[in-house]
């Protein structure tokens, strides 16, 4: 089977909420689900001190949707919201 590549927005309830700590939760329920190899995560500034956690990562395609993981991650203190922004096949 062919690699997916999927990029997650994960929006923080608040400006206040610790990033780094958020990324670490998100990668370990990333790591869990899609036993991945690669991964990129970068901090972006939204607005008014708000920053959104964006993050790639690569998994099998025969695993599927990527919705449980969606649900893992809504259920984390700190985030308001995940959306999947981008869902790609890997070539090579």
């Amino acid at each position: 089977m062919a690699t997916v590549l999927i990029t997650l927005k994960v929006m923080p309830t608040s400006p206040t909420v610790d990033m780094d700590k958020l990324k670490k939760e998100v990668l370990l329920l990333i790591h869990s689900f899609a036993s991945n190899k690669e991964e990129r995560a970068t901090i972006e500034p939204i607005a008014f001190g708000l920053n959104a956690l964006s993050i790639i990562f690569d998994m099998d395609e025969e695993k599927g949707s990527v919705d449980a993981l969606e649900e893992q991650i809504n259920s984390i203190e700190d985030v308001e919201s995940v959306e999947v922004t981008d869902v790609r096949r890997a070539i090579g």
